[in-house]
C-alpha cells in the first residue's frame, strides 16, 4: 500500500485555561480582603480603571438642598432676590460707619463670636472625646464638623507580652548580665507565656553559668502577669498559687497529679492530698479561677470581625430574602471617555486596547462572582429552610453535589464559592461550608439526619443528665435509635470525644461530688 500525503479540514471544540479563565476561577474563592487587594493592584496598573467617587454626587445633593433653603427663604420674605431680602433684615447699626462689621459689636448683639468670620482659614479643632461627641454638640470638635475624624486617633496601642515584661526588667534585674540572659529568655516565650526549650540550652548557647541562668529565670517568674516563664502546666499553677500564698502541701500535691484531675480521678487525689471530699472540690474550684494560658491576653495581632458576603432575613410572605451584602461588593469603574479621548489622538493605542479588554473582562469577571454567590447561596437556603426556621435540630443533609445539580454548575464551582465566604442569618453568622454535613442514617428507612444535628442532640442528652443517671454511650445509643437515627457506638464516642466531652465514668464522679457539695 503506498503512502501519500493528504490535507484535511477538522472541527473540533475544546477547553483551553486561559490566563484569564484561571483568574476568573480564582477569583470566585478569593475572600473580600483578597478581591479587594486584588482590584487595587489593577486599579493601580490599569489607567481605564478607577474606584467610583461620591464627592460630585454628595457636592451636587448639598448644593441642591441649600439652593432648595435659600429659594424658600427668598419666598417667605417676600423678595425675589435672597441677597437683597437677608441685606434688609440687618440693621445698620450694626456697621461701623465705614460699612464694615465692628466683631466687637456684633459680638455684643448676637452673643456669638465674630471674630474670625472666616474659620475655614484657622485650623481643625480635635475632638476632646470622641466618645462624648453624640451627647455633647457644644465640645470642641463635636456636632458636623466631627464627622471627619478617625476614631482610630483616639485608639490606645496595644503592647506586646514581650514589651510588657522589658520594662519590668530593671526593677528585677538591676545587673546588666542578667538583663541579657532576660531579654533572650523573652524571645524564647510562646503566645501563652511559656518559655520554651531549657536551662540547659540557654546556658550552652549564652555561654553563661547554668545556675545564673536558672537564678534569672526564678526572677522572671515573678513578673506580671503571673504564671509567665513555667515550662509547663503545673509549675504555671504553682507560680500563681505561690503569688496567692495558698501553695501549701496539700496544694502541692494536687497541682503534681494533674493527670488525675483531668482523669475525675478524685479518690485517689483525695489520698494523695490528704484531704476529704470537701476541701478537694474547694481547691478544685481555686484551681479553675487561675490563668493556664497568662499571654494570651498579650496577642500580638488585632483581631478583625468578619463582614458576611450574603445576609438573609424573612420576607413579609413567609419566605426568606437573600441579599449580597453591599459592604462587600467591589465597586470599579471603566472609564470609556479617557480611552476615547485618548485614542481619538492616536496616542498609545495598542496599549490603551489592551487596557481596556482587561478592564472589561475584569468588570464581568466580578459580575459574574456576585451572580454566582447568590445561586449557591440561594440554593442553600432553599435546601436549608427548616433550619432557619426551627435550629440546628433541623439541619439536613447536604453535599456539594446537590447544590451543582440544582444550580446547573459543576461541584468544583461550588466548592470554590463556599470557600471562606458567610452567611448571616436570623440564627447567628455561619461560613457556608457549615451548611455541608455527612449524613446519618435513619431507622427502617426513615429521613436521613445530618452529623451536626446528631452531634447536637448528643450534647443536649448529656446537658440533661442527673447525678445519678449519667448516659453511657450504649445509653445513648439507644436513645437516638428511639429517635430514628442509626448510629454506632463508636461513632458516639468519636462525637464525644471532638467535641471535648469526658467518658460517662468522668462525668459521673464529678457530677456526684458536686452534688455533695451542693447538699443534694
Amino acid at each position: 500500500m503506498a503512502l501519500s500525503a493528504n490535507l484535511f479540514l477538522r472541527q473540533s471544540q475544546s477547553l483551553v485555561m486561559t490566563p484569564q479563565l484561571m483568574q476568573s476561577i480564582q477569583l470566585l474563592q478569593m475572600t473580600h480582603f483578597e478581591l479587594t487587594q486584588f482590584i487595587a493592584q489593577e486599579v493601580e496598573k490599569n489607567p481605564l480603571l478607577e474606584f467610583p467617587s461620591n464627592d460630585a454626587e454628595t457636592g451636587s445633593e448639598r448644593g441642591g438642598d441649600d439652593d432648595d433653603a435659600f429659594q424658600r427663604q427668598s419666598e417667605d420674605t417676600g423678595s425675589d432676590d435672597g441677597y437683597d431680602s437677608r441685606s434688609e433684615v440687618l440693621s445698620a447699626d450694626w456697621y461701623e460707619s465705614d460699612g464694615s462689621a465692628g466683631s466687637s459689636r456684633l459680638t455684643d448683639e448676637l452673643d456669638a463670636n465674630y471674630a474670625n468670620v472666616y474659620p475655614d482659614d484657622g485650623a481643625p479643632v480635635r475632638a476632646d472625646a470622641p466618645e462624648l461627641m453624640s451627647q455633647w454638640k457644644s465640645m470642641p470638635g463635636g456636632g458636623e464638623a466631627a464627622e471627619g475624624y478617625d476614631l482610630d486617633d483616639f485608639v490606645a496601642g496595644q503592647v506586646s507580652l514581650r514589651d510588657h515584661l522589658t520594662q519590668q526588667l530593671p526593677f528585677v534585674l538591676p545587673d546588666m548580665t542578667d538583663r541579657m540572659i532576660a531579654q533572650h529568655l523573652v524571645d524564647q516565650l510562646d503566645e501563652a507565656g511559656y518559655l520554651q526549650g531549657e536551662a540547659a540550652e540557654v546556658s550552652e548557647r549564652l555561654g553563661a553559668d547554668l545556675g545564673d541562668v536558672e537564678r534569672v529565670i526564678a526572677a522572671l517568674q515573678t513578673l506580671d502577669p503571673p504564671g509567665v516563664f513555667a515550662r509547663n502546666l503545673s509549675e504555671c499553677l504553682a507560680i500563681q498559687l505561690r503569688q496567692k500564698d495558698r501553695f501549701d502541701p496539700a496544694m502541692q500535691a494536687f497541682v503534681g497529679n494533674l493527670e488525675l484531675l483531668a482523669r475525675r480521678d478524685f479518690a485517689t487525689l483525695k489520698r494523695l492530698c490528704g484531704v476529704d471530699e470537701e476541701d478537694l472540690l474547694d481547691m478544685l474550684t481555686e484551681i479553675r479561677q487561675l490563668n493556664p494560658k497568662p499571654g494570651s491576653g498579650f496577642e500580638a495581632g488585632i483581631s478583625e470581625g468578619i463582614t458576611p458576603d450574603v445576609v438573609v432575613r424573612p420576607s413579609s410572605d413567609g419566605s426568606w430574602l437573600v441579599e449580597l451584602n453591599p459592604d462587600t461588593l467591589p465597586r470599579v469603574l471603566v472609564n470609556q471617555a479617557y480611552f476615547s479621548k485618548v485614542t481619538k489622538n492616536g496616542q498609545d493605542h495598542a496599549f490603551l486596547s489592551e487596557c481596556l479588554q482587561t478592564a472589561n473582562w475584569l468588570t464581568r469577571s466580578l459580575d459574574q462572582r456576585a451572580k454566582t454567590i447568590m445561586k449557591v447561596a440561594t440554593e442553600i437556603v432553599r435546601q436549608q429552610d427548616a433550619f432557619l426556621m426551627h435550629g440546628v435540630d433541623h439541619l439536613r443533609p447536604l453535599n456539594l453535589k446537590t447544590v451543582a445539580d440544582a444550580i446547573k454548575m459543576h461541584e468544583s464551582t461550588v466548592s470554590r464559592v463556599t470557600s471562606n465566604k458567610y452567611m448571616l442569618t436570623p440564627r447567628g453568622l455561619f461560613e457556608l461550608k457549615y451548611f455541608f454535613t455527612v449524613s446519618i442514617s435513619a431507622v427502617e428507612g426513615g429521613d436521613s439526619h445530618s452529623a451536626e444535628a446528631v452531634r447536637h442532640k448528643i450534647r443536649a442528652l448529656i446537658a440533661q443528665e442527673s447525678p445519678d443517671a449519667v448516659l453511657s454511650d450504649d445509653d445513648i445509643v439507644e436513645i437516638l435509635k428511639k429517635s430514628g437515627i442509626d448510629l454506632a457506638r463508636r461513632t458516639v464516642a468519636k462525637y464525644r470525644e471532638a467535641m471535648n466531652i469526658a467518658s460517662s465514668v468522668q462525668r459521673r464522679r464529678e457530677k456526684r461530688a458536686l452534688a455533695k457539695v451542693a447538699g443534694f
